[in-house]
């Protein structure tokens, strides 16, 4: 997600394409949902984090990238 939104390898649609390939991979590793059912991250908050990357410092890389997967563990412990 991060490096298709930052790189921009697309001409167009590099956060909703990032944003996609981020549920695909979530889905693909079974943290999609939680036991509950309930989506484990929902669409503004997938919003959020993709407006969030795009407007990082380049350099923040790392935190971006820790945020990103701080929040998957923290919504499957819930």
């Amino acid at each position: 997600m991060y490096f298709i939104i930052k790189n921009h390898p697309f001409s167009d649609g590099n956060k909703r394409i990032g944003t996609f390939l981020f549920i695909w991979f979530l889905e693909k590793n079974k943290h999609r949902f939680k036991q509950s059912g309930e989506l484990t991250i929902n669409d503004n908050v997938l919003v959020a984090l993709a407006l969030l990357i795009a407007q990082s410092n380049p350099a923040e890389k790392a935190l971006m990238t820790n945020l990103i997967m701080q929040l998957i563990k923290n919504q499957q412990d819930l």
